[in-house]
C-alpha cells in the first residue's frame, strides 16, 4: 500500500485512551489525518468527541465507519473483548488495522486477526507503542552495540497499591472483567513490559508461571509470579502484584560485563552499569504516547523505507500466549 496521505477512521471506540495517548497523534504526524470516529455506547459521546478534536465526521456505527470510502485505516480502541470481531471486518474492507493492546482476550483470537489480515493483504499494526519510543530505542541499541556483553538473563519486579475503582464499592472498570478484557491488570499492564522484552530480546520459548487472587478485590488475577527462556537462550523471572503496600517498577538485564536497568512506566532513568563504570540517560515521555508509533505506520503506509515495529505477530500475539501460559494455572480452576 502506497497512500499519499493516510485518512484515519480511527477511532471505534473514543474513549479516554483516545483523548491525549492517542487521538491527537493521528492530527499531528506527517502526512496523517483523523476524519472518523465512532463510539458504541452513544452517538452523542462520538459526536462531542469529534467536535472537541476537529474531526468532521461521527458514527454510532461501526460497519458505516468501516465502509466510509473516506476511510483509509482503521484504529481500533475497544476493550479487547470486540477486538477480534472489528478486526475481521475491517480486514474483510480491505484496510489497515491498528489495534490497541492487548491484541484480543487469548492467543486463539490473535491468530485469527492475523490470518484474516494476511488473507486479505492488508497489515495489522498493534499498539504496543513503547517499541517505538526513544527511551527503549535507547535499550535496544545499548543491546545491539553489546554494551553489557553476552545477556544473560533479565528479571522484572512490579507491584503496586490498589487502586480507589477497585477498593470502593460500585462498577469495577472493565480491565478487571476478564470477560472484557482477558484477565485483570497483569493482562493491562504486564503486557507493556513482556512485549518490550520480546522487543529487546526477541521471542519467548519456554514460559511457566503461578498465578492467583491473594486480595479478594475482584475476580481476576492480582498476582503472578513466572520464569521464562528466550530463544536466544537468555533466562528470565518476573513477577507482578496488584495488591502491595507501594508502587515498585524495575527490569534489570544481565549481560557477562555489565547490566541495564530500565522502569516500563513512568519517568525514570535507563542505567548501564559495568565494573567500573556507570552511564544513565533520561527521557521526557513524548505528550501523546502513540505518537512515535503512528509515524512509523504512517511512514510505512505512504512508501517510505520503515517498517513498523509492531504488528501482529511480533507486537500482539506473542504477548498474549505467553501471558496465557502464565495464568494457565489460575485460569484452569476459575
Amino acid at each position: 500500500m502506497n497512500f499519499k496521505k493516510v485518512r484515519w477512521g480511527g477511532i471505534i471506540g473514543c474513549g479516554d485512551v483516545t483523548e491525549v495517548k492517542s487521538g491527537p497523534a493521528f492530527q499531528k504526524v506527517e502526512n496523517s489525518e483523523l476524519v472518523a470516529v465512532m463510539r458504541r455506547t452513544g452517538g452523542a459521546l462520538a459526536k462531542d468527541y469529534a467536535e472537541r478534536h476537529a474531526v468532521p465526521t461521527w458514527y454510532d456505527d461501526a460497519d458505516a465507519l468501516i465502509n466510509d470510502p473516506n476511510v483509509d485505516a482503521v484504529y481500533i480502541a475497544t476493550p479487547p473483548d470486540m477486538h477480534k470481531e472489528y478486526t475481521l471486518k475491517v480486514a474483510k474492507a480491505g484496510k489497515p488495522v491498528y489495534v490497541e493492546k492487548p491484541m484480543a482476550l487469548n492467543w486463539a483470537e490473535c491468530n485469527e486477526m492475523i490470518s484474516a489480515c494476511n488473507h486479505a493483504g492488508i497489515p495489522l499494526y498493534v499498539a504496543y507503542y513503547r517499541r517505538a519510543q526513544p527511551k527503549f530505542v535507547k535499550i535496544k541499541e545499548l543491546l545491539d552495540n553489546n554494551e553489557i556483553g553476552d545477556v544473560r538473563f533479565v528479571s522484572t519486579t512490579q507491584y503496586q497499591r490498589p487502586g480507589k475503582d477497585v477498593t470502593s464499592s460500585g462498577n469495577l472498570p472493565w480491565r478487571l472483567n476478564p470477560d472484557m478484557s482477558g484477565g485483570g491488570l497483569f493482562f493491562d499492564l504486564a503486557s507493556h513490559t513482556l512485549d518490550i522484552l520480546d522487543y529487546l530480546l526477541g521471542p519467548m520459548k519456554e514460559v511457566q508461571g503461578l498465578a492467583a487472587n491473594q486480595a479478594g478485590n475482584y475476580q481476576a488475577e492480582d498476582i503472578v509470579t513466572g520464569n521464562y527462556r528466550f530463544e536466544s537462550g537468555v533466562h528470565g523471572i518476573g513477577s507482578w502484584c496488584f495488591s502491595a503496600y507501594d508502587d515498585v517498577d524495575i527490569n534489570e538485564i544481565v549481560g557477562s560485563k555489565g547490566k541495564i536497568t530500565f522502569p516500563t512506566f513512568g519517568n525514570g532513568l535507563v542505567s548501564l552499569t559495568r565494573i567500573k563504570s556507570k552511564e544513565q540517560w533520561s527521557f521526557k515521555p513524548p505528550t501523546h504516547v502513540h505518537q512515535p508509533l503512528i509515524e512509523t505506520i504512517v511512514a510505512e503506509l505512504t512508501g517510505k523505507k520503515v517498517i513498523c515495529p509492531s504488528i501482529g505477530m511480533t507486537g500482539g500475539a506473542r504477548t498474549n500466549w505467553v501471558m496465557e501460559e502464565m495464568t494457565r494455572s489460575f485460569k484452569s480452576y476459575l
